[in-house]
């Protein structure tokens, strides 16, 4: 990308309420609110890939002792986790490791553009948060079969592989291995509609996430610097 000014996806913006109840930014007021009281030490943010998790074992027996919050809003693209996390969802906490999921939604920009709005929220968090690490998850493959979806996904990864280690704090967690059998499909047993993760689904990515967060909160903060360098 030329520069986030001429990403779209870069660019951050509300959802606007076409339902008229209000919900999306009713959530993020929740979170903001959450952010007063809290004190995490593991942030998550996306869509609905970091949302639904909290809705199985896996957020309660792994990730919700590490002191987690969960702020994924199931439709998000780049451009909304921008606003959020602009418009009040990283006051008052410091967490020690931000989590990102989130891109695609993004139907309408190129899997550069994608790529680049992941990038932006990740220069913000560093930016935010100069003492935590970035943890960017690689977007899962999807559909039964394969699909152009699938593909721009997979490019997705690969620019995000190219560009987060110049930002030094963040890193790219490919969370992808396992979902696509060797006739190229997906099972419902992963995931359920051939998008959202089942129970087991969830089990699959959380194992290198865990161990990634384990090893980072285990750090002492002289260790967490030098491995940022």
């Amino acid at each position: 990308m030329s520069g986030d000014e001429m990403n779209p996806a870069a660019v951050a913006e509300q959802v606007e309420d076409a339902q008229g109840d209000g919900r999306w930014i009713s959530q993020h007021m929740r979170f903001v609110q959450e952010c007063k009281d809290a004190e995490p030490e593991v942030l998550f943010v996306g869509d609905s890939m970091v949302q639904l998790m909290q809705q199985y074992e896996i957020w309660r027996e792994i990730f919700s002792p590490l002191h987690a919050l969960n702020f994924g809003i199931g439709g998000d693209t780049t451009c909304n986790v921008l606003w959020r996390l602009q418009n009040g969802e990283l006051d008052n906490i410091r967490p020690k490791v931000a989590v990102v999921w989130v891109g695609t939604n993004n139907h309408k920009h190129t899997a550069e553009q994608v790529a680049g709005g992941i990038l932006a929220i990740a220069q913000l968090l560093t930016s935010r948060l100069p003492k935590a690490k970035v943890v960017v998850l690689g977007l899962l493959p999807r559909g039964e079969r394969p699909n152009p979806l699938r593909e721009k996904n997979a490019a997705v990864n690969g620019f995000l592989r190219s560009w987060l280690p110049r930002l030094g704090q963040a890193q790219f967690l490919d969370v992808g291995a396992g979902f696509v059998h060797t006739d190229g499909s997906i099972t419902p047993q992963d995931m359920f509609d051939f998008l959202h993760l089942t129970a087991a689904g969830y089990r699959t990515v959380a194992k290198p996430l865990s161990e990634l967060l384990l090893q980072i909160l285990e750090e002492k903060p002289d260790e967490r610097k030098a491995s940022l360098v």
